[in-house]
């Protein structure tokens, strides 16, 4: 199993990254993923997430609005569009694996090594 994030960098407050995931090894058309991030010297949060299908999704209520998860499973690619940038954002960025199809229950069984994401002016 693989997941590589990408798409990170250095943004001013109010902008716009988009973030990418690339899968491998697994189907990836077969499970719900998740973007969640940590901030320097803080725990995990979880930021979004989307069914097998790209059907439903959901938002933490920080981002709601403003973020937008999004899947090609033609690609094996997740992706994570943020809008509007925040200086208090600034994180890295990891896409998660559901062991599951659907996001009624959040769960992880694997991890990408994630993306670097800074919003400073």
């Amino acid at each position: 199993l693989q997941l590589v994030e990408s798409g990170g960098g250095l943004v001013q407050p109010g902008g716009s990254l988009r973030l990418s995931c690339a899968a491998s090894g697994f189907t990836f058309s077969s499970y719900a993923m998740s973007w969640v991030r940590q901030a320097p010297g803080k725990g995990l949060e979880w930021v979004s997430c989307i069914d097998s299908g790209g059907r439903e999704t959901n938002y933490g209520h920080t981002v709601k609005g403003r973020f937008t998860i999004s899947r090609d499973n033609a690609k094996n690619t997740l992706y994570l569009q943020m809008d509007s940038l925040k200086p208090g954002e600034t994180a890295v960025y990891y896409c998660a694996k559901d062991p599951d199809d659907g996001i009624g229950v959040l769960e992880y069984d694997f991890w990408g090594q994630g993306t670097q994401v800074g919003v400073s002016s």
